[in-house]
């Protein structure tokens, strides 16, 4: 359990979602190319074209980095979806079960309160280019991520909130750890949860926290927990914001 000396294993030096290169790939001059090109890529999703070469074209095409690929991927949405998710979004919870999507929500959290880049997404959603790629470590910035979400699920009223964490990831258990002693004296029921295919269990939640389009397309309806909890905690953040 990360009790204690936790943060002596935490990664003291690391800035969660932050890459140098970033401040020139989505500088002044990268955004209106970005714009150009991320509408031009939801028009060809709009059309049918697969993700993985139009994405790949249009990058070929402005000579993008693999960030901004990896950006226009994970913000852009054709229309269709944009307009199911949104009509599927709630904003109010009370008395609900939420079952959250755990790494995604907590690492944009991370990201936050990192003061690294995020975006703005056209259905709703916040996101970030941080990624597991299998392996998790907690940085100072955990137990500040954490307590913020508990606070915000005490403040929506939820009667229980399921956090499912990816169990191949690396440290999930001891993340579990910290989030049930956290959890500790909230008045409403907690129960983290790790599973081997996440995703594939929230598609058939009927309300889920998450940013993961395939999960957000898939449930019964969501809510935007890592935005609520960024509007109301942190405050007026400098959103990344590639859509226009």
């Amino acid at each position: 359990m990360m009790t204690g000396k936790a943060g002596d294993s935490m990664e003291r030096k690391a800035r969660r979602g932050f890459v140098p290169s970033d401040e020139k790939d989505f500088g002044e001059e990268a955004l209106p190319v970005l714009r150009k090109a991320s509408e031009e890529l939801r028009f060809l999703w709009d059309r049918g074209y697969p993700v993985t070469s139009t994405v790949r074209f249009i990058g070929d095409r402005y000579q993008f980095s693999e960030r901004q690929r990896l950006a226009l991927a994970r913000v852009v949405s054709p229309t269709e979806s944009i307009a199911s998710r949104k009509s599927r979004e709630v904003g109010e919870i009370s008395g609900r079960t939420l079952f959250i999507d755990g790494f995604n929500v907590i690492i944009g959290l991370e990201t936050a309160f990192s003061q690294s880049m995020l975006f703005c997404c056209p259905d709703g959603s916040v996101r970030d280019l941080a990624g597991l790629r299998g392996s998790y470590r907690p940085i100072p910035e955990t137990v500040t991520a954490l307590k913020a979400l508990l606070k915000a699920l005490g403040e929506l009223g939820v009667s229980r909130a399921v956090i499912y964490l990816d169990r191949p990831v690396s440290n999930s258990g001891r993340l579990k750890e910290l989030i049930d002693r956290l959890a500790e004296g909230t008045g409403f029921e907690t129960e983290t949860v790790l599973e081997d295919r996440v995703d594939t269990v929230l598609k058939g939640k009927p309300l889920v926290a998450s940013g993961d389009a395939v999960i957000l397309d898939a449930c019964g309806e969501w809510f935007a927990l890592a935005r609520y909890v960024i509007d109301t905690q942190i405050g007026n953040y400098p959103y990344t914001d590639i859509t226009g």
